[in-house]
């Protein structure tokens, strides 16, 4: 095939998705403190997401020394957001008590809220848009929880720096919910 320019720009529909072109909506569980104030703040402050993936595994089995590979379960990779922080903290308490009410730091048992209905897992959303504002993808995630709070790094010599961390969460998998342009 010959390098030709014209035919990648004609393929190359509406000059490309960009990434900083998105938002995330995660409303908390009311398990969590402060929970709707959370749930609000996260869309503007979420500065990093991805869009998921998946895997299907594979299922070896062996025939006269020969390995024929069948097709096995999907799994999902965890998700992980980048926070801004500032200075109500109120995403960051929202997590550290979701956390908690998942499982307790001092007495290692869950709120018993939590146990209803999986009370602490709730769906979220990431929506990818174009340039002219419409919706181009648009992922739910089912059962979210999160597993993983970052620290925040202190330093004396971060200077004219806004505090940011990462949280992961788990969920059960995502479903596509839109696919127009």
């Amino acid at each position: 095939m010959a390098f030709n320019v014209a035919e990648f720009r004609a393929n190359m529909i509406g000059d490309g998705a960009r990434p900083n072109l998105f938002s995330v909506s995660l409303t908390f569980p009311t398990i969590a403190n402060n929970s709707t104030a959370a749930g609000q703040k996260v869309t503007f402050m979420a500065k990093t997401a991805q869009l998921p993936g998946s895997t299907v595994g594979t299922v070896p089995v062996y025939y006269f020394g020969r390995e024929l590979k069948f097709a096995g379960n999907r799994t999902f990779a965890d998700w992980t957001l980048t926070i801004i922080n500032d200075e109500d903290f109120t995403i960051r308490n929202s997590l550290e008590s979701w956390m908690n009410a998942i499982n307790s730091h001092s007495s290692n048992v869950r709120n018993p809220g939590a146990l209803n209905n999986n009370g602490y897992t709730v769906d979220a959303t990431v929506t990818q848009y174009g340039k002219t504002g419409g919706e181009l993808k648009k992922y739910r995630f089912v059962g979210v929880f999160p597993v993983d709070l970052a620290p925040i790094d202190l330093d004396w010599g971060s200077n004219d720096a806004i505090e940011e961390y990462q949280t992961t969460f788990a969920y059960q998998w995502w479903q596509a919910e839109n696919t127009t342009t």
